[in-house]
């Protein structure tokens, strides 16, 4: 019998699919939609609308262009009231580097915006496609924005120039870091930041098959920047993955050590004070510093197993709760 070829994985298509059950399911979830005029659809998942925890796990998902699953779980570290964000995919490369990973700076005139979702694969532009692949010709196409206001219709024509999709056929997911929605999707990336890691390293991330992470979900923040430093840390200091691979074990004992966030020369503290340290420019900050605790990797060809790194739920404790 012949091999039938697999279908590709259509990021945006699996993206948009979710995004129309979250607007029909809008009431429920505490979120609100707008149909911009000369422009496509919003959903507003933490910026003036509430939103909240299933809002949040739905928006995580839609960053991973369903091609993984996000929960809670009972929290651990640094104390129990703060629940786990827990996320897993077999499809680790398109989900995460592909989907989830915020490599688009979306500057419209003033409004700013940190991108994520397949929308970047229907762009296509950024250097991490040339190595990974998994650019995509799209007839709709799937953003999820990190930001504190909503995008109007010069977003969609910048982003519609972009990726070659009509504005009417975009669809923007948008929350602040802040709200309960937006702290679970950045949380949510503790896979991602491992991968990034590794790619960054030179590792061949097409070597991992598979991915399970989770994170502590921070107490509320008093405002963005506040969040940002809670997130930051919650993956940083309170990050845990697993990540199952083929191929030789010594490049990963090479490396391992060199993969945690304990490899930085900026790590032991929370991260609101090392980005004031550098003048609140993420640019300047090591860039070692952004991954997870602790990283496993489990070996599917020789059965071995290797762990690196340590949870820092002192650092977490002053971060959440100073």
């Amino acid at each position: 019998m012949a091999e039938v070829a697999p279908k590709k994985l259509e990021l945006n298509r699996r993206a948009c699919e979710l995004a129309e059950g979250m607007i029909l399911h809008a009431e429920a979830l505490r979120v609100s939609v707008q149909r911009v005029e000369g422009g496509g659809t919003i959903l507003d998942a933490g910026v003036k609308a509430p939103g909240g925890l299933g809002a949040g796990i739905q928006l995580a998902g839609v960053c991973l262009s369903g091609l993984g699953t996000v929960a809670l779980a009972p929290g651990d570290v640094p104390e129990p009231c703060c629940p786990r964000v827990q996320v897993a995919t077999d499809h680790p490369v398109a989900a995460c580097m592909a989907s989830q990973y915020a490599g688009w700076q979306i500057s419209v005139g003033k409004y700013f915006a940190m991108g994520s979702g397949p929308m970047r694969a229907a762009y296509g532009g950024e250097e991490l496609f040339e190595e990974i692949g998994c650019r995509e010709e799209a007839e709709v196409a799937v953003g999820v924005l990190e930001a504190s206001s909503l995008p109007g219709p010069e977003v969609f024509r910048f982003l519609s120039e972009k990726t070659g999709v009509e504005p009417g056929r975009i669809t923007l997911l948008v929350a602040s870091t802040r709200s309960l929605a937006g702290s679970i999707q950045v949380v949510s990336r503790s896979v991602e930041t491992a991968l990034h890691k590794l790619h960054a390293l030179h590792f061949d991330i097409s070597r991992v098959e598979a991915g399970f992470g989770s994170a502590p979900l921070p107490p509320p923040a008093k405002n963005d920047l506040a969040a940002i430093g809670r997130t930051n840390d919650a993956v940083l200091y309170g990050g845990r993955v697993t990540l199952w691979m083929r191929g030789d074990d010594d490049s990963v004992s090479a490396l391992g050590p060199r993969v945690p966030s304990s490899s930085s020369k900026d790590h032991g503290v929370p991260f609101a004070e090392i980005f004031e340290r550098y003048q609140r420019d993420f640019y300047k900050i090591d860039p070692a510093l952004f991954s997870p605790a602790e990283v496993t990797f489990q070996n599917l060809d020789t059965g071995k197993t290797q762990s690196f790194g340590r949870l820092e739920p002192e650092v977490l404790e002053r971060s959440f709760f100073g």
